[in-house]
This record gives structure tokens, C-alpha cells and sequence, in this order.
């Protein structure tokens, strides 16, 4: 499986990589205008998610979700753990149900794929990786972020060999099929929203092979239960 995956991947990838060239980090207002509505709902996020983290061993490692992921989920011992609302289309109606702050805005936002809760156990470390398809972008927002000894966000985030920290509140648009890596160097519990939103701005053809694929992957989603 974990073959097969990595095999789709690269074939998806340079699809897209030879037609849509842009830098990591991608401008929010021009990208996913509907940003702004998660970041001035970011503190009643917040309080959902630190309500789920009180029960967090009934959330899910990564690599339990999709067990192709392990290399990246089970590679330090330390736990990664998903709150998945909505995946490629298909809605988790009982996460959904738990986060209705959350899930009001995601339901609102056309342009929202999938949405989770990301868990990042301390000292815990994502190995350098890159995602399939750039037909759509990460989305990050701080959640609850520890901080170091500086004051600086502990928890960071390398993109392409550049380090990114996301403090509480703070937010980026990026594009997870460049190499990317995280660490979180504290020993606090570290809590984001991702969001994959849809890329604009592509050619119709693009466009309409995203959908396609965007589609496909709603219904491995639901045939795996998670929705």
C-alpha cells in the first residue's frame, strides 16, 4: 500500500509541477480570502480543541487513520494525533458535532476540503515529507502553542529549508508538496488547525482534473469509515 501511495504521489506531483509554479508560502488574502473568518474565531476554536485534548487518548495517531502515514506518524514513539472533521469533502458528522464553532465556519466555506485538529505531543518530530497535490494548500492557524525561552512560538515548522514558527492566533498558507518538516521543542502539548483549501487561480483543465481527484479521494475517505 505504502508503495502504491508513494507511486500515485509522485505521478499526481509532476502533473501539477509542470504547470503551476509558485513560491511555499502563498498570500492568505489573494489565496483563501476566507482566512480571515478563522482567525477572528480563533479563541472560540481554541477553547474546542483544549475541550477534546482533555479526552485525548480517543483521538486517533495519524498513522491510525492512514497507516501508509507511519513513517512520518510512528517514527519517534511520540504521538500525533488527528481530529478529523471533514476530508476531501466527506464530513465527519460526530467530530463535527463536538466542534461547533469550527464546524459552522468550515460547512460555510465552500472552498475548505478538509479540516482537522492537529495534536503535536512534545519533543515530538515529522520527519522531512511533501504531500501529493498542489491543486490545493495547507492552511495553518495556532491553536494553543507553547512558547521557548526567547518568547518565540516552540513548535516550528521548516518549509522548503525555511523556518516558520505559528503562534497562537497567528496563521499561514502553504504548499505542502514542497519538503517540509516539524518539531515541536517543548514540553507542552502543541494544538493547530489545518485546513486543505482549493487552489485558485488555475487553468480550467487544472481545475477540472482537481475536482476529479478531490473526488476520488472523499470516497476512499468514506470506504475507510471516516466519514
Amino acid at each position: 500500500m505504502s508503495l502504491l501511495y508513494d507511486l500515485s504521489a509522485n505521478a499526481v506531483r509532476r502533473i501539477y509541477d509542470a504547470r503551476i509554479d509558485t513560491p511555499p508560502v502563498l498570500d492568505a488574502d489573494t489565496y483563501f480570502p476566507e482566512a480571515s473568518r478563522f482567525v477572528t474565531a480563533w479563541s472560540q476554536i481554541r477553547s474546542e480543541a483544549l475541550a477534546l485534548a482533555a479526552r485525548m487518548q480517543a483521538i486517533p495517531r495519524f498513522h491510525e487513520i492512514m497507516p501508509e502515514q507511519a513513517e512520518i506518524s510512528a517514527n519517534d514513539g511520540k504521538d500525533w494525533r488527528l481530529f478529523v472533521l471533514k476530508v476531501y469533502g466527506a464530513e465527519f458528522d460526530e467530530n463535527m458535532a463536538a466542534c461547533p464553532t469550527l464546524a459552522n465556519i468550515v460547512s460555510s466555506t465552500p472552498d475548505v476540503l478538509s479540516a482537522t485538529l492537529s495534536f503535536l505531543a512534545p519533543r515530538k518530530h515529522i520527519p522531512r515529507h511533501r504531500g501529493p497535490f498542489r491543486g490545493v494548500l495547507r492552511y495553518q492557524l495556532g491553536l494553543s502553542v507553547p512558547v521557548d525561552a526567547y518568547g518565540r512560538p516552540a513548535a516550528v515548522l521548516s518549509l522548503n529549508d525555511q523556518e516558520h514558527r505559528i503562534g497562537d492566533g497567528e496563521h499561514l498558507l502553504w504548499d505542502d508538496t514542497y519538503p517540509h518538516e516539524v518539531w515541536n521543542n517543548s514540553d507542552q502539548l502543541r494544538v493547530a488547525l489545518l485546513l486543505d483549501v482549493r487552489r485558485r487561480h488555475m487553468p480550467m483543465d487544472m481545475r477540472v482534473l482537481s475536482r476529479a481527484l478531490i473526488t476520488s479521494v472523499g470516497l476512499v475517505a468514506r470506504w475507510r469509515g471516516l466519514a
